[in-house]
């Protein structure tokens, strides 16, 4: 099994660098294609405002066989959260919104299942994984593609989602209410969540090969396939389109134009000297919001970890690093940034690997964390072996269950 392969051979070593080389990173993902049956990965790696890595690896589809650069697009899908609240801070420097206005004095419709919570419910709150619906909670109407749900059916239906915990007491992370934080957006801006991306972000940044959702990025020339593993081969699927979808996980991009996102994120929202968001509201965006547990050893000896308002935010060894993945059927995408090392590191994959992505953005870190003798990749295929093992154990034991129970069945 692919998982089983010995990775003795693994050239790679950062024992004698400061930092991971650029000819490093191409070996860590050359074995990560192998190892974790990916077509086709993007890197890039951008250090003290500089591009200093920015590549495509393998192919965008296993049938054109055609090759991944550092311009071909990505669903990046959760990862345009941040634009999303992004989006809110323009506003909230504008005067328009404050991040603490109650959604229905901008959606007067918007509803939720317990009258004070409806009341109380906050811009903030849409932002924050913390409304008490349960993981993916009302999902199944925009998951998987094919359905006729917009964003104010969205709005209308919420109201029916029954919560799991108390308001403001616990971590649940969702998708609707980003998709409610677009809508306010658009009654605000006078602009639909996509046009006021593009607009301000988009084109200020020079992300001139990004679209806000698949049916409006401009050249699909250059665009991976996704791909799945079904039973033991590998795929293409039909690509996701749901455009209800965009605020929460709608946006193409590719690792070339995302470096400049990352430069103005470093920037503390400034980018070739004009100021996108201010200091004040970037800031904000990076702060706790709602607590989320650590538990168990974790890679970097994380001690704390919350989300803000669209990222995700820990300490690894005493750095700050802001984060968010991201995942459509076929894809799966990282962006990390670690403000004080003022790093970011891009990967994105057209297969839906975590390991992969996390194989790769974490040997790039162990450099610059000053970490020896680690195989990321032969750890993670590990992890992903011992999974599998564990699953095929459930899976046959309930089996053997199903099995005894028609025995017993027919006996009687």
């Amino acid at each position: 099994m692919k998982y089983k392969i010995a990775l003795a051979g693994l050239l790679f070593s950062l024992n004698s660098f400061a930092q991971i080389t650029s000819s490093q990173i191409d070996e860590v993902v050359a074995k990560t294609l192998t190892i974790f049956d990916v077509p086709g990965i993007a890197v890039a790696v951008i250090k003290d405002g500089k591009v200093i890595h920015s590549k495509g690896y393998g192919v965008k589809s296993i049938i054109t066989k055609e090759k991944v650069d550092e311009n071909t697009l990505f669903g990046i899908a959760s990862n345009s959260k941040a634009f999303t609240s992004a989006s809110l801070a323009i506003l909230v420097d504008e005067g328009k919104i404050n991040w603490d206005d109650k959604v229905v004095k901008y959606l007067p419709n918007f509803k939720m299942y317990n009258d004070y919570v409806t009341a109380e419910f906050t811009i903030r709150d849409l932002l924050t994984h913390r409304s008490g619906l349960g993981l993916g909670a009302g999902d199944l109407m925009i998951w998987p593609d094919g359905s006729d749900f917009k964003a104010k059916d969205i709005i209308e239906n919420i109201q029916y989602l029954k919560p799991v915990s108390g308001f403001r007491t616990k971590y649940d992370y969702d998708n609707l209410l980003y998709i409610i934080a677009g809508e306010v957006v658009h009654r605000v801006s006078g602009q639909t969540w996509n046009e006021f991306v593009e607009t301000r972000f988009f084109s200020p940044l020079g992300m001139q090969n990004s679209g806000s959702t698949w049916i409006r990025v401009k050249d699909t020339s250059n665009v991976i396939a996704p791909h799945v593993p079904i039973d033991g081969k590998l795929k293409v699927i039909t690509r996701y389109k749901n455009t209800t979808f965009d605020a929460a996980a709608g946006i193409y991009s590719s690792v070339n134009d995302m470096s400049k996102w990352a430069i103005m994120q470093l920037n503390k929202g400034k980018f070739e000297g004009k100021q996108l968001i201010s200091e004040k509201q970037h800031a904000e965006m990076w702060t706790p919001q709602t607590i989320i547990p650590v538990r168990g050893k974790t890679p970097y000896d994380t001690n704390f970890k919350s989300y803000g308002l669209g990222w995700f935010l820990s300490d690894e060894k005493g750095y700050k690093v802001v984060t968010h993945t991201g995942g459509l059927f076929g894809i799966v995408t990282q962006f990390t940034l670690i403000p004080e090392l003022d790093l970011a590191i891009i990967v994105f994959t057209n297969q839906q690997s975590g390991a992969a992505f996390t194989s790769i953005t974490n040997s790039i870190k162990d450099g610059y964390y000053g970490i020896k003798g680690q195989n990321r990749i032969k750890q993670y295929s590990e992890n992903v072996e011992k999974g599998r093992e564990n699953a095929e154990k459930i899976t046959s034991k309930i089996f053997a269950e199903i099995e005894a129970q028609k025995r017993n069945a027919a006996l009687s």
